[in-house]
């Protein structure tokens, strides 16, 4: 070998430690720039990263933004609405650790099948990182995040107090945000009072709450209450 090609030759190792050294520092500042979530243990949070997204998005559009969110603990929200949203967008809730791999794996399946990426297999400790701190868009360098911040929140809280949170803070309409503001707008009672049948519809409209209303609900959205309700009984209500 000549000393020319000695001198540009350069060890792959290099590359490796230098890639090496990106992620860590990548996974440190990440780290360090977590939300305390301690917090949220026993105070319920301020306005959420999807409240101030969805107030940016009315002032961008010249429309006024008036949230509605009353927060209640999670005894006064109906046994029947905690299990209509744990079959509706969670169901093995409370069995796994923040994510559900099972889950995650088949909507993999499936999107390869498809030939796209489909949405599904958040869940519902997922959706409340999001609802918190994140966006919802779906960058990698986010889910990533999301899926740190998942970890996070499944660590420091109960996972009552999780659904408690993610029940507060859930969006059911445009500027409706938790289970009492919604079940006020859209049954004029509140959550504790609702029964299976408006608790399914309401579990129903999280696939879309913007697009979907319990007030002039279309056959999707009435064919989804009613596989609902035929699983009602199958998940616990915490």
């Amino acid at each position: 070998m000549t000393a020319a090609r000695r001198r540009t030759r350069f060890p792959w190792w290099r590359y490796l430690a230098g890639a090496g050294a990106l992620v860590f520092g990548w996974l440190s500042y990440e780290y360090v720039t977590l939300p305390d979530v301690r917090a949220i243990r026993t105070t319920n949070p301020g306005p959420t990263a999807f409240m101030t997204l969805r107030a940016n998005e009315s002032h961008r559009a010249g429309k006024p933004f008036r949230p509605r969110q009353v927060w209640v603990p999670f005894e006064r929200i109906a046994p029947d609405l905690r299990r209509a949203v744990l079959v509706a967008e969670d169901s093995a809730f409370w069995q796994h650790d923040g994510v559900d791999y099972r889950q995650l794996r088949e909507s993999l399946e499936d999107g390869l099948e498809r030939g796209e990426l489909t949405r599904g297999a958040s869940t519902i400790t997922q959706q409340l990182a999001k609802n918190l701190y994140l966006s919802p868009s779906r960058n990698p360098v986010r889910k990533l995040r999301e899926l740190v911040i998942t970890r996070h929140l499944e660590r420091v809280l109960s996972k009552r107090r999780i659904l408690e949170l993610y029940l507060n803070v859930a969006e059911w309409g445009d500027g409706i945000f938790g289970a009492e503001a919604a079940a006020e707008t859209y049954f004029a009672k509140p959550a504790e009072d609702l029964d299976a049948d408006e608790a399914a519809l309401l579990a129903g409209c999280l696939i879309n709450p913007r697009r979907y209303s319990p007030k002039n609900p279309p056959r999707r959205l009435l064919n989804r209450q009613r596989m609902i309700l035929e699983r009602l009984h199958t998940v616990s209500a915490g």
